[in-house]
């Protein structure tokens, strides 16, 4: 039974129907109750209740806590009810779409300009020639909406069209069809295809008779975006069809065909020097959009308001802004008008809900959480003295929006800015996740800002150039962007022919990457004779990345190995043409509800590459159930070159082997997935006769894009020459201590090695012990290493960082790691013992590192163990020495299932007889041990002893320190 269901199912069996079948009890339920009772985390029942409510399945009660009760259940008068994202009149903002408190009616939209901000001021002559242009007999005028990128030209043209059918002037099944000409403009035959359709034989690959988008439009409107980028040819067309109602498909000479369309056309540009005049003459309204800075003070906030009072009723949680958020995010449209507006939007509600997320009611935001772009945007308003002033007048020291209002926002069907997925929904999966595997929420944050900011800046127009080097700013340093767009104008001239529109995102990453390798002291790829062969075939390529790796050597002063001439001629031929064999297939798979698709959404749109498969894996998806759903994806990735699997966690990183064992398909996987993994997967992917086990090699050394300045000094970085590591020095090491060496140490000793390599720290190595004779192992190691730090289940009491098991585990990895390559103290690593330890941090440990054990069912079991050995030795244990000691039981019981082998000597096995914690740990194994039929043998109770034991050493020093 998937989550949602079962506490639905919960909340309508404690909800008891009376003999009338009628709802008397009207029970209620807070998040935590509902949490405590089915044993779940509190922020994915939050998720699923609010899905409930959308599903109108059960009815949220307004207050603190906020309270939800079975839809349909009798209500108590004074409570206001919120039944469902959008309720028409229940509760209203001031978001300034609704101009006084009028009577109460329906929230129709017959006329849906009376809804829209500035419809008496700034946008009212606008509105009026809009209403003519819809209004004018027999079927409207064409109309030009002229307006800079994101002031609303979309948002305009479904107004209209709304406004169109609600005066039945254009039928409710009839379609609004948008098409913007710039996704076709470098391909004319192409776009002229879209626009009018084509018989069969028109061109290449025109293998039958298709409609075009005009004739999808007959009886409704047509909305042609960016209309500028019609060429000359489709303008005449256009007009014809225009002037007389007819048109004629692609490759047809003699049949014509007949559509009555609306049509709206949109453009940034002046029409009169980038449209034929004989075209403009044929439309005879022409609406000019303000940009955002032209709109007043007032406009400004309530436009403000209804974009956070849509980002509100998303979360379901009441948004709360200081002043100076406000003002920075007023502040920071620059160029993108209300677009940009409402990416920043996006991007801070986002950033503030990841925060928040453990608040169910409410998102607050400070200037303190805001990037550093939108931060400047307080700077910006401030410049301009008059619109700042009187901004300031309209604002309160805090703003706040309420959710699930009627906010009256019309839905635009084409908004190029609005995401075509549920981040919150990815953000609440992605923590929750990362939260399981141990991370704090520090680290949390870290992790998901960088691909929060990735996906914004994706999902926004590329109606300029700078707009997609924005984008591409995010990854890779400014200064390697205006290199490659010097070297892309240079080069074209030199080869003569033209590249693919991904050439500037292909070369600037394919340079950062290297750059960033020889940074890190990484060595170079080696040159194969299949690539040495292949770029003998292209000499004048070859020629041009000599030329490229002279200039970059020249502006960046680092040394550039011969080998990457022979890379980048690869990569120019491959931005030439189409690959001419089979490449590499990608498929992405990561759990939670679109957490693989948005990765994939985003690599699609920046090397508009869109083989890449995705698979979104819930996280209450049975893996067998998953794994058939992968191999298809591999199936269709497949194209002769193999797949490389990209994955996050868990199951999926384990299913490589069994797929290639299947289908016969080379498949190699990689975990730990991001954002950047998946382009550079893809940029690599798109050479020509690539290579399955070179980008698996390459991408396990990734470590991101460069981000150096121009200024880089070659002696900064590492070379051959400063390179030397004398044999004198002791190599560094981090000691792991469990009471086996094995299992658990084991485990530490992975986790730091993952965080050693994302930290590109190859010096240091970690070394599991056991904690038996842990003194003379300590000695041994100290004559070989020089140790740095230690963690594990007790302090080894030499003058090293430590870390307990149970912070490092809880998400102190890193936050270790960093006080140990600063030298820090002793005493900062013991300052996070008050960290609350809960049943919810055992089961998600047991779950992550132990195969055959159940998590959920064990804890409690091995809780129950501990607090019976407490009572029975007259003990008090620490907080993180029970979680130690579950972890170790779990272990023991782990191998006793699976028959793995320990070692203790027959003395050993002799003297722990004679132990005060033997019996005790005898007794408590029997009673609880036996009852899930565990038989542990004397080897395992033997370490079970010498960690006790251990434990009390400790404890008696510490009470004697004291």
């Amino acid at each position: 039974m998937k989550r949602k269901d079962r506490i639905y199912q919960y909340i309508v069996e404690k909800t008891t129907p009376d003999e009338t079948n009628q709802l008397t009890g009207a029970e209620t339920f807070t998040t935590e109750q509902v949490a405590d009772e089915l044993d779940l985390i509190r922020s994915n029942v939050s998720k699923e209740l609010n899905q409930l409510v959308r599903e109108e399945k059960l009815t949220k009660l307004a207050g603190r806590p906020v309270r939800y009760c079975r839809r349909g259940a009798a209500q108590e008068p004074e409570k206001e009810v919120i039944t469902s994202p959008l309720s028409a009149g229940k509760r209203r903002i001031h978001s300034g779409l609704e101009h006084t408190e009028k009577p109460k009616k329906s929230a129709g939209i017959s006329d849906v300009f009376e809804h829209m901000i500035g419809n008496s001021s700034s946008m009212r002559n606008q509105i009026e020639q809009a209403k003519a242009a819809i209004l004018y007999p027999p079927r409207g005028l064409n109309t030009l909406v002229i307006g800079p990128t994101g002031s609303g030209k979309t948002y305009f043209a479904n107004a209209m069209f709304q406004f169109a059918q609600n005066r039945d002037l254009i039928k409710k099944d009839d379609q609004l069809i948008t098409f913007n000409c710039a996704d076709y403009s470098h391909n004319p035959e192409l776009l002229m295809s879209h626009l009018f359709g084509y018989v069969k034989g028109a061109f290449t690959g025109a293998d039958e008779e298709k409609d075009g988008l005009i004739q999808e439009a007959d009886n409704g409107m047509l909305f042609l975006d960016e209309v500028h980028r019609l060429p000359p040819e489709g303008q005449e067309m256009i007009f014809y069809f225009m002037d007389h109602g007819t048109y004629s498909k692609l490759g047809e000479t003699s049949k014509i065909h007949h559509a009555n369309v609306r049509l709206v056309c949109a453009t940034t540009e002046d029409p009169e020097s980038s449209l034929l005049k004989t075209f403009v003459r044929r439309i005879p309204i022409t609406i000019q959009l303000p940009a955002f800075n032209k709109r007043s003070a007032k406009e400004r906030v309530e436009l403000l308001k209804v974009l956070l009072s849509l980002e509100a009723n998303r979360t379901h949680k009441q948004i709360t802004l200081t002043e100076d958020v406000v003002q920075s995010l007023l502040g920071s449209v620059t160029y993108g008008n209300v677009g940009q507006l409402k990416s920043n939007i996006q991007l801070v509600c986002a950033r503030g809900f990841l925060n928040s997320i453990e608040n169910e009611n409410e998102i607050v935001i400070t200037v303190d959480d805001l990037p550093p772009n939108i931060k400047d945007g307080l700077v910006h308003l401030a410049a301009n003295r008059r619109d700042s002033g009187e901004i300031s007048k309209l604002l309160e020291p805090y703003m706040t929006i309420q959710p699930d209002s009627d906010t009256h926002v019309l839905t635009n069907r084409n908004d190029s800015y609005e995401l075509p997925y549920n981040l919150y929904e990815i953000i609440g999966d992605k923590a929750t996740l990362l939260r399981q595997q141990g991370l704090d929420q520090e680290h949390i944050n870290h992790f998901i800002t960088t691909d929060i900011n990735l996906h914004l800046k994706t999902f926004s127009p590329d109606e300029d150039d700078t707009r997609g080097e924005s984008k591409l700013a995010e990854i890779v340093n400014q200064d390697i962007i205006d290199f490659t767009k010097e070297t892309q104008v240079k080069i074209e001239k030199i080869l003569d022919y033209n590249f693919r529109d991904n050439f500037l995102y292909a070369m600037s990453l394919h340079i950062s990457s290297f750059i960033k390798r020889i940074q890190s002291g990484k060595p170079m790829r080696t040159m194969s004779r299949d690539l040495i062969a292949m770029v003998e075939e292209y000499p004048d390529e070859m020629k041009v990345a000599q030329k490229i790796k002279a200039q970059l050597e020249n502006r960046y002063n680092v040394p550039i190995p011969e080998s990457e001439s022979y890379y980048l001629a690869i990569l120019l031929v491959s931005l030439k043409v189409a690959p001419t064999s089979g490449k590499v297939g990608i498929v992405v798979a990561a759990h939670g509800s679109s957490t693989a698709t948005s990765m994939v959404q985003v690599v699609s749109q920046l090397l508009s590459d869109n083989t890449i498969q995705s698979f979104d894996m819930p996280l209450d998806m049975n893996p067998k159930t998953a794994y058939k759903d992968i191999v298809e994806c591999v199936n269709r990735a497949d194209e002769g070159n193999g797949v490389l699997l990209l994955v996050d966690m868990g199951s999926l990183s384990t299913f490589g082997t069994k797929i290639t064992e299947e289908t016969h398909i080379p498949v190699k996987t990689i975990d730990m997935v991001t954002t950047a993994m998946v382009l550079e997967a893809a940029r690599k992917a798109s050479f020509i006769e690539t290579d399955l086990a070179a980008i698996y090699s390459e991408l396990r050394e990734f470590r991101g894009y460069s981000r150096v300045n121009a200024s880089t000094k070659k002696e900064e970085l590492p070379n051959s020459s400063k390179e030397t590591n004398s044999t004198s020095v002791r190599p560094k090491a981090i000691v792991a201590i469990c009471s086996t060496g094995e299992g658990t140490a084991k485990k530490i000793q992975s986790m730091l090695d993952q965080l050693l390599v994302e930290n590109l720290i190859e010096d240091i190595k970690v070394i599991p012990i056991s904690l038996v004779n842990m003194d003379e192992h300590i000695h041994s190691l100290q004559t070989e290493y020089q140790i740095i730090a230690t963690t594990g289940v007790t302090h080894p009491g030499i003058q090293v960082p430590f870390m307990p098991l149970q912070n490092l585990l809880e998400g102190g990895g890193e936050r270790f790691l960093d006080k140990v390559l600063e030298r820090d103290s002793l005493s900062s690593f013991d300052s996070h013992q008050d960290m609350k330890l809960t049943k919810e941090v055992c089961a998600q440990y047991l779950d992550e590192f132990y195969t055959f054990i159940n998590p959920h069912k064990i804890t409690d079991v091995l809780w129950q163990y501990i607090d019976q050995l407490q009572a029975d030795t007259n003990k008090k244990f620490s907080e993180p020495f029970k979680i130690n000691l579950i972890m170790h039981i779990a272990g023991a019981i782990e191998r006793s299932l699976t028959n793995g082998e320990i070692s203790a000597s027959d003395a050993e096995l002799k003297e722990m007889v004679n132990s005060k914690w033997y019996s005790a740990v005898k007794a408590v194994d029997d009673m609880y041990l036996h009852r899930i039929r565990i038989e542990l043998p004397p080897e395992e109770v033997y370490y079970i002893v010498k960690l006790l034991e251990s434990w009390q050493v400790k404890d008696e020093t510490v009470s004697l320190t004291n």
